[in-house]
């Protein structure tokens, strides 16, 4: 597969990167309109005694415009509230210490647009996944050639179950007995360390 064309979420989730993680390219545009309800402003994590949603607010309801014209609402106090959760839920994880030092940074600037957050959340994801590939911003998707789209099929309606996109391959959290699939790729990465990429490379459903 050498071309995916996906929406940029915030945080993603471990079934966006098993279905991107063998592209050679990535193709992503800020002009792409904000959906609500979806991942572009919301990732999940693992609590003691919850799965918490990370929710970035944004300015006004926000019908569909592209999402780099979507402010995000600092006057609302997320970004400590999101910093303290990532804390509690992975601060005894075995390589939190290693990789929390890359996201921290980003989550005490200012960005401009929701687009310009989750641009900069997935270059340091893809980094500290080793993703071999490259991302391309393009003006207009629908101008591009791709080999596959995948804009609109990852949403927080339905599951992972109900695509074709992402197996779970179970590895070790901190919480509870039973495996929680497909949560943020902050959870993988804290659990798993290098791992992770060769986990995500298992988890691609054929």
């Amino acid at each position: 597969m050498k071309k995916v064309a996906v929406d940029l979420h915030f945080l993603p989730c471990l079934e966006f990167f098993s279905a991107i993680i063998q592209a050679e390219e990535i193709l992503i545009s800020p002009s792409e309109l904000y959906q609500r309800q979806s991942y572009l402003n919301r990732t999940r994590i693992r609590l003691a005694n919850k799965i918490e949603t990370l929710s970035v607010p944004i300015q006004g309801r926000r019908p569909r415009v592209p999402l780099s014209r979507v402010k995000i609402d600092y006057s609302q106090n997320w970004q400590k509230i999101h910093l303290r959760g990532i804390q509690s839920a992975y601060g005894k994880a075995p390589f939190y210490e290693f990789y929390f030092p890359y996201l921290e940074p980003i989550y005490l600037k200012e960005h401009a647009s929701l687009w310009d957050l989750n641009y900069e959340m997935l270059t340091i994801c893809l980094k500290l996944l080793k993703y071999s590939g490259k991302v391309t911003v393009c003006k207009n998707l629908d101008e591009e050639e791709f080999d596959l789209d995948l804009r609109g099929q990852i949403s927080p309606s339905g599951t992972f179950l109900e695509r074709n996109l992402y197996e779970p391959v179970p590895y070790t959290q901190l919480f509870g007995l039973d495996f929680e699939p497909n949560l943020s790729v902050i959870d993988i990465l804290f659990c798993t360390g290098p791992e992770a990429k060769k986990l995500l490379l298992r988890s691609i459903k054929i």
